[in-house]
């Protein structure tokens, strides 16, 4: 199923243009993490203050690499928080996911 066709996008700008100078990964392209059917979604308990926020870990087209994703929902909408590519913690949990 690919979800980028049935939910929409939003994001900052200004933090999308911090997180291509940290991390080098836009948030359309970070997008295409949601298109993984593979990818695994957690509950970010430790950052979940004044909204929930969730943790997306899947493949991305775009940069050929596993890439982890902060979000929020916002109505029907996913907000982009920060994109990076995945930990080696993250790639483990990702791989082993798959078999």
């Amino acid at each position: 199923m690919n979800l980028r066709t049935r939910i929409n996008f939003e994001w900052d700008p200004e933090k999308e243009r911090v997180n291509i100078q940290k991390h080098k990964i836009d948030f359309k392209t970070a997008a295409q993490v949601f298109d993984d059917i593979n990818r695994f979604v957690r509950y970010d308990e430790n950052h979940s203050i004044e909204e929930d926020r969730y943790i997306a870990t899947g493949f991305c087209k775009g940069c050929f690499i596993v890439v982890t994703v902060v979000f929020t929902v916002r109505l029907e909408t996913f907000r982009i928080i920060s994109a990076r590519p995945a930990t080696k913690e993250e790639r483990k949990e990702y791989i082993y996911g798959l078999s």
